[in-house]
């Protein structure tokens, strides 16, 4: 009994883990496609407007956690959007908001449909510089693709696939050191939740996760956070 009162105090102690990023008043911004977009509602309706994935849970945590800093969440990712589609809208989903913290997932859509490793790099440069030229004192975070050999992935194209994939993530980890954005491992959190239980489990056809997978994206993201913003 008294181990377990232990741990649930530790545990307690970890999930109540401040950020101190999340300024009073601050506007906390989620980009990207469908991972993030979680079929969210397009109306004012508070039931809907952030989404049912991982920006939900950060935002429910912290929302309840911190009532007296007014927090904002927004929420603006688009299914089936890739770089250039964000680019499209830029101005008026993300510029126009004015976030203090900009959140940002994309990569696989692209990865999907073609476009070169060389161009995505070259899309996504040219995104953050105009960004951070427009607000010079945003906090960035980047989270890189990340797929599971699951549904139709699950193929002999697969070892192709996470070579290309990779130099993908390998593209976002060079432009966070560039903008110094935190970058946030989806990937390895989930290659190493896999290891407790089927990949299936946490993402349900190969990109898009399961509630159980949407909860281990926010415990990174704010593990991430939480030790880039120190």
């Amino acid at each position: 009994m008294k181990h377990a009162t232990l741990f649930l105090l530790a545990g307690s102690c970890l999930f109540a883990q401040d950020l101190s990023v999340l300024q009073p008043s601050a506007r906390i911004l989620f980009q990207g496609d469908s991972i993030t977009d979680g079929n969210r509602g397009r109306t004012a309706d508070p039931n809907h407007i952030l989404g049912h994935g991982y920006v939900f849970v950060i935002a429910a945590k912290y929302g309840a956690d911190y009532p007296d800093r007014r927090l904002t969440f927004l929420n603006r990712g688009v299914s089936g959007n890739t770089v250039a589609n964000l680019a499209a809208r830029w101005q008026t989903d993300t510029i126009d908001l004015k976030p203090v913290v900009l959140s940002i997932l994309i990569g696989v859509n692209d990865l999907d449909h073609g476009v070169s490793v060389e161009l995505f790099e070259q899309q996504y440069d040219r995104l953050l510089a105009d960004t951070v030229k427009a607000l010079p004192n945003l906090k960035l975070v980047l989270g890189e693709p990340f797929s599971a050999r699951v549904g139709r992935y699950d193929n002999e194209h697969w070892d192709d696939r996470v070579a290309d994939l990779k130099k993908r993530q390998a593209v976002v980890a060079k432009l966070a050191d560039k903008y110094h954005a935190a970058l946030v491992h989806y990937q390895k959190a989930f290659d190493e939740a896999i290891q407790r239980a089927p990949a299936d489990y946490w993402i349900w056809d190969g990109i898009h996760p399961t509630y159980s997978g949407h909860q281990i994206m926010a415990d990174e993201w704010i593990r991430t956070v939480s030790q880039f913003w120190h």
